[in-house]
């Protein structure tokens, strides 16, 4: 071979030999192009991180209970907890919508619901977290409440309309609260007023959450009540389902004095005295009777049969009596009324001698029964038997003080 033919050869490799470097670096740079990863159900980076390279770990994600949980108590912690990184959203909702409420907490790596979850619920749980390089990570998780074995059912009253001065916000349970699950009850009740007004909750036994302002409320104040207490346990395997709310507006301050001595009934709406009635109270008697303290007006009603049955004295027994009354105003459980009484007018006004309800004229009952409500104060003076308590709205003859400590809240 000669020189020539030998360079022209040497030539020929060289072309080769750069073409397979320029190829081998091709290969090398197509290596080291960023790539999108795959997001998993446990938050692993979204498609929306940067296409770049980043020198922080991905953001991840977790939440308690589990992805797929079922049977999960209302009352069980809910969590959204990031590490390698911070929150950005949380959102959690019911199947059909409601939203829970969360809070999160100050370094912005655990959000935590504060509402309570409803039984037999579907909830899902959205997170995104990003990184110390703000790439994100996001992640969706489903979970299921148990279904209970029976209801706590409650009624919230008044449930709306015109109400009297001495109206208590009442929560009023089918079956008693445990002493141990009544703060969780008070804490999810809110009463809001315009005016603003100050006021206390207080158990009046297991079944009755009563709140009532400082003083008599102003007439003219609209109340608000939200009750957000579905999801709890009441007692054993017992758990609220719902929650509620009601609105309602105080009307005149009609204030009333029944004086059982002087068989008078005074009559003020706003501080001004409307009438004096004549009335006849219970005879005299441990169990007849009329109890002395402030009583409210529970209900009205223009028909109601007086039976005294319902007060453990049966039909054939000394003391027995079954009257269809008018224009009737309950004042306590065990039976007190204010009612037309036309069987008693020559005894109004000297002498007691009903079985412990104020006995009015027919005239004087309709003429009360038309400008009284729900609500309306009652006090009665001159009785030495005392008011029960439990019996009725009875809040009024304790200081605000005093009914605080009736609180599951107070210290």
């Amino acid at each position: 071979m000669t020189s020539s033919t030998t360079t022209a050869l040497l030539s020929r490799k060289g072309v080769l030999t750069w073409s397979a470097v320029l190829l081998t670096v091709g290969l090398g740079t197509s290596a080291c192009q960023s790539v999108t990863p795959q997001a998993s159900a446990q938050g692993t980076p979204s498609a929306s991180a940067s296409a770049s390279a980043t020198t922080s770990p991905a953001a991840a994600l977790s939440i308690t209970p589990q992805d797929g949980a079922k049977s999960v108590r209302p009352d069980a912690p809910v969590t959204v907890t990031a590490s390698n990184g911070t929150l950005s959203k949380v959102s959690m909702s019911a199947a059909g919508g409601a939203t829970i409420d969360g809070e999160l907490s100050g370094d912005k790596s655990v959000w935590t619901a504060t509402s309570g979850l409803k039984p037999k619920t579907t909830y899902t749980v959205s997170a995104t977290a990003v990184n110390a390089d703000g790439a994100a990570t996001s992640t969706t998780s489903t979970l299921r409440t148990l279904t209970p074995k029976d209801t706590a059912n409650y009624t919230v009253i008044p449930s709306g309309g015109v109400v009297g001065v001495g109206m208590p916000v009442v929560v009023q349970f089918v079956s008693p609260v445990d002493k141990d699950k009544r703060a969780d009850v008070e804490k999810r009740i809110k009463v809001s007023a315009t005016p603003a007004v100050k006021g206390t909750w207080g158990w009046l036994d297991g079944r009755q959450l009563i709140f009532r302002p400082s003083t008599y409320w102003k007439t003219g104040t609209k109340v608000h009540v939200t009750a957000d207490v579905a999801g709890i346990e009441t007692k054993k395997n017992l758990w609220t389902s719902t929650n509620a709310d009601t609105t309602f507006t105080v009307g005149s301050a009609m204030v009333s004095t029944v004086n059982t001595k002087t068989h008078r009934m005074t009559v003020t709406r706003n501080g001004k005295v409307l009438r004096v009635l004549k009335v006849s109270t219970g005879r005299p008697g441990k169990d007849t009777e009329t109890r002395s303290g402030i009583k409210v007006i529970l209900s009205r009603e223009s028909v109601h049969i007086m039976d005294s049955t319902t007060i453990g004295i049966p039909k054939g027994q000394p003391g027995y009596y079954r009257e269809t009354t008018q224009w009737a105003m309950r004042l306590t459980w065990s039976g007190e009324f204010l009612h037309s009484a036309p069987w008693s007018v020559g005894s109004q006004g000297t002498s007691n001698v009903s079985h412990g309800c104020t006995n009015l004229s027919p005239s004087d009952a309709k003429w009360l029964f038309d400008q009284s409500k729900m609500g309306d104060v009652v006090k009665f003076v001159g009785s030495t038997r005392s008011l029960e308590e439990y019996n009725g709205y009875t809040m009024w003859n304790q200081s605000s003080s005093q009914w605080g400590k009736k609180s599951a809240l107070a210290s």
